[in-house]
C-alpha cells in the first residue's frame, strides 16, 4: 500500500548547470525528509551531476531524457556550458522539442507535483492537461523577479512602454520603493536579444512571463530575512502563493572525497596570511572576453594581492572563442598567485581562512557560497541576471561593483585593482569585509534553510490531489 504521508516530486529544470545544481541542492534537501524525488534532464547532463549519498540515492531518481538533434546545435552540446553564449538559442529550441518526450513521461510517472523552470513555458498546460499540480522553481532571487515585474510586462512589453535597453536601466513602476536594481547600460544592451526574441526564438522574457502567468505557485529561492520587501511585489503582483525555500547553500563535504587537486590547492592556501588571499572565479557559464580578460590579469598583478584564479579558457568544446592570459603574466605573479585552468572546489576554497575577498560574476550561487562563510565581495558581471543582483548587493553594501562605462562596460586594470585593495585590505572599505561577516549567519544557517524546506512541503502536501 502507498505511503499517502510522502510526496512524488517531479523536477525539471533549464539545461545549465548553474540552474541543476540549486534544483539538485533542494531536491537533496526534500529527500532528506523521506521524499521521492524524480529529476529529469538530458543523458549526458545526468551523468555529470555530482554523485549522490547511499544515504539519498533511494529516493532520488534520475529520468533521462533523449535531446532532440537541431541544426547548428553540435552533438553532445547538452547545457549552456558546453556553448558559447551566443549559441544558446538551439539548446534552447531542441528543449522545447521534448514536450511530447514530457507528455508521455509525465502521464506514466503521475507524481503529485511537478516543478518547472523559466524555460518550459509550455509545461503548465500539460501539466493542467494531466491533473497535476504544477509550480515554477525560481534561481533567480526575489529582488530579479521582482524587477522583471508581472507577466503583462514580460509578454507585451510595448504596453509598458519597455522598448528599448535604455528602458530597463530605470526603476520599474511597479516597485513601490526607491531601489537602485535595475541594468546598467551595457548590461542591457547584452541582454536585450533575449529580451526580445526573434522569428524562430521564443525570448526569455517571453518564457518567463507565461510560465510566471501559468504556475498553480511559485517557489522561488529566496528567504524573508534578505530582501523581505521584494517577496512582497512578488505577492502583489502575481496574485498567488509565492513561496521562498531559503538560499539553499552547498557545503564543503557537497563535493565529495578529497582528492588530489583538493590537497595541492590546500597547501597552497595555508601558506598565506589570514583573509589576505583574492578568489578569482566567474562560475561554470560566464566567461569574460579576451579585453576584459587582459585588464583583469594585469588588475590582478597591479593590486599587490595574492590570488587564487579558476579560469576557464573556454566554456566547452563547442566555444571556439578560447581566451589567453597576457604574455608574461604568470612568470611575473609566480609566487604570489595561482591560475588553475582545470575544475576546483570552489566551496572548500571560499571556506579556507585565508580567503578575504571574491572577486565574482555575481551569480548567486557563487554569491550564498561566499557569503556562507562571510567572505567579501567584489563584483564584475557579465551576462543574464548578474547586474541586477550586483545593484542589490552594492544597494545592501554587500559587495563593491568594479567601476566601468555604462555605454559599452569597459573597465580598467586600475579599476580592478583599487577594488581588489579597498574591498579586502584597506580601511576605507572596512564595512564590506564586516558586513559579509555579518550575513555569515544568514546565508548559512542550516537549521533555517531545514525551516524553509518543512514550510515548502508543509503546503505541496496539504495542496496536492490525493489519487
Amino acid at each position: 500500500m502507498a505511503d499517502n504521508t510522502k510526496l512524488r516530486i517531479a523536477m525539471f529544470p533549464w539545461l545549465a548547470f548553474g540552474h541543476m545544481i540549486p534544483w539538485l541542492q533542494l531536491a537533496k534537501l526534500i529527500a532528506q525528509k523521506g521524499h521521492e524525488i524524480i529529476f529529469i534532464s538530458t543523458s549526458r547532463n545526468i551523468d555529470r551531476l555530482p554523485k549522490l549519498s547511499p544515504n539519498l540515492a533511494s529516493f532520488i531518481h534520475f529520468v533521462k531524457l533523449p535531446l532532440p538533434q537541431v541544426e547548428n546545435l553540435p552533438e553532445n552540446a547538452e547545457a549552456t556550458m558546453d556553448l558559447h553564449y551566443d549559441d544558446v538559442w538551439y539548446l534552447k529550441q531542441a528543449y522545447d522539442r521534448l514536450q511530447e518526450p514530457m507528455k508521455h513521461l509525465l502521464q506514466s510517472l503521475s507524481p503529485d507535483w511537478i516543478f518547472y523552470d523559466f524555460t518550459a513555458y509550455w509545461l503548465p498546460t500539460i501539466a493542467r492537461q494531466l491533473d497535476i499540480p504544477h509550480g515554477f522553481f525560481s534561481i533567480f532571487t526575489a529582488a530579479v523577479l521582482g524587477y522583471l515585474g508581472p507577466p503583462s510586462a514580460l509578454i507585451n512589453r510595448a504596453d509598458h512602454d519597455l522598448n528599448t535597453p535604455e528602458d530597463y536601466t530605470r526603476q520599474p513602476k511597479w516597485v513601490p520603493f526607491p531601489t537602485t536594481v535595475a541594468f546598467r547600460l551595457f548590461e542591457a544592451r547584452r541582454v536585450f536579444h533575449v529580451i526580445t526574441g526573434d522569428e524562430s526564438n521564443v525570448s526569455d522574457f517571453y518564457r518567463i512571463g507565461e510560465t510566471l502567468r501559468s504556475c498553480d505557485i511559485i517557489a522561488i529561492r529566496s528567504c524573508v530575512d534578505f530582501g523581505p520587501e521584494w517577496l512582497r511585489v512578488l505577492e502583489d503582483i502575481h496574485r498567488k502563493p509565492v513561496i521562498p525555500i531559503g538560499q539553499l547553500p552547498t557545503t564543503a563535504d557537497d563535493g565529495g572525497e578529497e582528492t588530489g587537486t583538493w590537497r595541492w590547492i590546500k597547501e597552497w592556501l595555508d601558506k598565506q596570511e589570514k583573509g589576505s588571499v583574492v578568489y578569482v572565479a566567474f562560475g561554470s557559464e560566464a566567461k569574460p572576453s579576451q579585453e576584459e580578460l587582459t585588464e583583469i590579469a594585469f588588475g590582478l598583478e597591479l593590486s599587490g594581492l595574492p590570488f587564487f584564479w579558476v579560469l576557464k579558457k573556454r566554456l566547452g568544446p563547442a566555444d571556439t572563442k578560447l581566451i589567453e592570459l597576457p604574455d608574461g603574466f604568470e612568470e611575473q605573479t609566480k609566487g604570489r598567485g595561482v591560475v588553475c585552468t582545470s575544475w576546483a572546489p570552489q566551496v572548500k576554497i571560499l571556506a579556507h581562512d585565508s580567503v578575504g575577498g571574491f572577486l565574482s560574476h555575481s551569480g548567486w550561487s557563487s554569491v550564498v557560497e561566499a557569503l556562507q562563510f562571510g567572505r567579501a565581495l567584489v563584483l564584475l558581471t557579465c551576462f543574464a541576471d548578474q547586474g541586477l543582483i550586483a545593484k542589490q548587493l552594492a544597494e545592501k553594501k554587500i559587495g563593491y561593483v568594479v567601476p566601468r562605462e555604462e555605454g559599452d562596460g569597459s573597465f580598467t586594470r586600475d579599476s580592478v585593482a583599487e577594488s581588489l585593495r579597498l574591498v579586502v585590505v584597506e580601511e576605507e572599505g572596512k564595512f564590506y569585509r564586516e558586513k559579509a561577516m555579518e550575513m555569515k549567519g544568514l546565508f548559512g544557517d542550516r537549521d533555517r534553510q531545514n525551516q524553509y524546506v518543512d514550510n515548502f512541503l508543509n503546503y505541496l502536501e496539504s495542496h496536492r490531489c490525493l489519487k
